[in-house]
C-alpha cells in the first residue's frame, strides 16, 4: 500500500499535479520516521513486501500509542504482537476497523481488506493448548494475505486424527506443525507430505519438557525431510515465513 502512494507521487509530478517542494514533503518520511524512541521503517513494505510489524512486549503503552498513530498516518493495515488487554484498551479507540484476539495477543488495523492467496497454508496443533501460538500464525498469514486453513487437536496420543482429514494435508502448500510435549507433530506430518513443514515447538509441557526446549530439540532433529523450525512460541514467524513462501508460489 505504501509503494502505492510513492508511484502515485510521482505519477502526479509526471503530469504536474504536484511539484518538487511538496512532493519531498509527501516522501520525507522514507526510509524511517524517528519518534524519538522508535524509528519506524516505514521502506520495509517496499523491501519485503509487508510493512513493519509491532512486537509490543517490553514496550510502554505510550510508545506503542505513537508508533500505532504514527504508521495509521500512512494508511497500512497494522499488525501488533504480544499485545495486553491494557495497550488493547489504550488503542482500541484510535482506528474504527480493529481486531484483537486475546488468546493470540495479536491487534490488528485494518485499513484494507485483506487480500486471499489462491494457494492454503494448513496449521495443525498437538492439542488444544497449542491453540494461541497457533491462532498467532494463523492471524499473522491472513494479515498478510495468506488463505489459512486450521486443523486443531490432532496430536500423536491420537494419530488417527489426523490420518481421517488426509485430504486437508493434500490440499494445502505449506503446513504449520504447532506443538508441545515431545513436538513429535512436525515429524509425522513431515513424513505424509511433498511440501514445506514449519514446526513450531510451543511451551506447553510438565517439568523436563523445560518451557518448550524439549520440543524445539525434537523438532530440530527431525528424520523427515522438508521441516524447518522456528523458535518456540513463535507463531508469528511461522506464519510470516508461511505467506512469504505462498507469495513466491504464486509468483510462479
Amino acid at each position: 500500500m505504501y509503494e502505492k502512494k510513492i508511484k502515485e507521487v510521482i505519477l502526479d509530478i509526471q503530469s504536474g499535479k504536484l511539484d518538487t517542494e511538496h512532493a519531498v514533503q509527501a516522501l520525507k518520511d522514507l526510509p524511517f520516521q524517528d519518534l524519538g524512541y522508535a524509528n519506524i521503517d516505514h521502506h520495509r513494505e517496499i523491501r519485503t513486501g509487508y510493512p513493519e510489524v509491532i512486537y509490543c512486549e517490553g514496550k510502554s503503552t505510550e510508545h506503542i500509542v505513537g508508533i500505532v498513530k504514527a504508521m495509521l498516518e500512512k494508511d497500512v493495515n497494522i499488525l501488533a504482537t504480544r499485545v495486553s488487554e491494557e495497550v488493547y484498551e489504550a488503542t482500541k479507540d484510535l482506528h474504527d476497523d480493529i481486531i484483537y484476539n486475546k488468546q493470540a495477543r495479536i491487534l490488528i488495523f485494518r485499513k484494507e481488506a485483506f487480500k486471499v492467496s489462491e494457494h492454503k497454508v494448513l496449521i495443525a496443533t498437538g492439542g488444544t493448548s497449542d491453540i494461541a501460538v497457533a491462532e498467532e500464525a494463523a492471524l499473522t498469514a491472513e494479515v498478510l494475505g495468506t488463505q489459512v486453513v486450521r486443523l486443531y487437536d490432532v496430536g500423536v496420543a491420537g494419530i488417527h486424527r489426523l490420518l481421517s482429514r488426509r485430504e486437508i494435508l493434500d490440499d494445502c502448500s505449506v503446513i504449520i506443525a504447532v506443538a508441545g510435549m515431545e513436538g513429535a507433530l512436525a515429524s509425522v506430518i513431515g513424513g505424509l507430505v511433498d511440501v514445506p513443514v514449519i514446526a513450531v515447538p510451543t511451551s506447553v509441557g510438565y517439568g523436563s519438557h523445560f518451557n518448550g526446549l524439549a520440543s524445539l530439540l525434537a523438532m530440530l532433529n527431525s528424520c523427515a525431510s522438508g521441516i524447518s523450525v522456528v523458535n518456540i512460541d513463535n507463531g508469528f514467524g511461522a506464519g510470516y515465513n508461511a505467506s512469504s513462501i505462498i507469495r513466491q508460489i504464486e509468483r510462479g
